[in-house]
């Protein structure tokens, strides 16, 4: 297991981080997994015992019933605390009441406590926002993380599924007024689903902040369970929980790759997908998850798989993105700026001789 700095920070993760979305399994949560806690502590401890230090759960994974499991587990396989970099979210709908979503400074302030008391932890490492919360001023919600911060009980924070120019809009005003920023983005990114690539991740490389992928192998859809003869694997959550949602014909032109490519190697479809996420620039830690242990050995496995170049060119192929615009006139105009670039360099050489 390699490790990373989080973003421009001193803090340091695993190149994997163990997501427990699938823990509990309340009410439609069940449909992606339903791991009690004797399950759980199996899975929470072959992670810990391969060098995952980074372990991602959210306040609404299964309405607070992951956080607990997770809280627990961790108390029964006797990690230690420090050892461990702790990751939930806040922003989704916890109960009844008006006030009980989004990210007012009462709604923060309140999941914080209530996710601290599940966790059975003292401060939480890495809390993210989880998605945009179109109603409450961004300047309210990042005084408040900042204060949330400022009182211990929050370490750092992210952001997830914001809009690029969102994010930079609300780090530009914590940096105004010397708050905390955001230090790390949790973005769905696959070979089935790179729209990330446009914005989101050129961002990320520019202003330093650490990218962790959530659902790398999109949904399951390229697990291997999939192709063009079986649109229902009989054991994925995709066959009850179609999301993310992905261009289905092209994946699995991108599945054909990945097998052919995994038999070579003689590994599975799904490492050389996570492969392929794990050596994108700009990633820090990729979010995995696992049903059983089986699952979870053959996800951390892929970190052994080192893709050459040839391989990445082909799987880059097959997935890529269609051009848009500003992108493909960007890219227009930024060739003759290349090519003044070099006669530049050569009219000043010629100067120094």
């Amino acid at each position: 297991m390699k490790y990373n700095f989080l973003g421009n920070t001193g803090l340091v993760v695993s190149e994997l981080c163990f997501g427990t979305m699938t823990f509990g399994g309340n009410g439609y949560w069940s449909a992606i997994g339903n791991q009690d806690q004797a399950a759980a502590d199996g899975l929470l401890k072959a992670a810990v015992d391969a060098g995952i230090n980074f372990i991602d759960t959210a306040n609404v994974y299964s309405f607070g019933l992951s956080e607990q499991i997770l809280g627990q587990g961790i108390r029964n396989i006797g990690v230690r605390r420090h050892d461990l970099v702790l990751a939930t979210k806040v922003r989704g709908r916890m109960g009844e009441g008006q006030n009980n979503v989004g990210l007012s400074r009462f709604h923060i302030f309140q999941s914080v406590d209530e996710s601290l008391t599940r966790l059975q932890v003292d401060n939480i490492d890495v809390l993210y926002v989880h998605g945009v919360d179109p109603f409450t001023p961004v300047e309210e919600t990042m005084r408040a993380l900042n204060d949330v911060v400022n009182s211990g009980k929050v370490r750092y924070i992210g952001v997830c599924n914001w809009p690029a120019w969102k994010v930079m809009q609300a780090n530009g005003i914590a940096a105004r007024h010397g708050w905390h920023s955001f230090i790390g983005l949790q973005y769905f990114y696959s070979l089935a689903g790179r729209d990330v690539e446009r914005e989101v991740i050129p961002m990320a490389i520019d202003q330093k902040l650490g990218v962790m992928p959530w659902s790398p192998l999109a949904g399951g859809f390229l697990s291997g369970k999939f192709n063009r003869n079986t649109d229902k694997a009989g054991n994925s959550r995709r066959d009850n929980f179609d999301f993310p949602p992905i261009n289905k014909s092209k994946a699995y032109d991108i599945i054909d790759v990945l097998t052919t490519m995994g038999k070579a190697l003689g590994v599975s479809a799904a490492e050389i997908a996570l492969a392929w996420v794990r050596q994108q620039p700009g990633v820090t830690s990729t979010i995995i998850g696992a049903k059983n242990p089986d699952q979870l050995s053959a996800n951390i496995h892929a970190t052994t798989i080192q893709l050459d170049g040839e391989q990445l060119r082909l799987l880059d192929e097959v997935s890529a993105l269609p051009k848009e615009y500003p992108g493909w006139m960007v890219e227009r105009q930024s060739s003759d700026r290349v090519l003044n670039t070099v006669n530049q360099h050569s009219i000043a050489q010629a100067y120094k001789k």
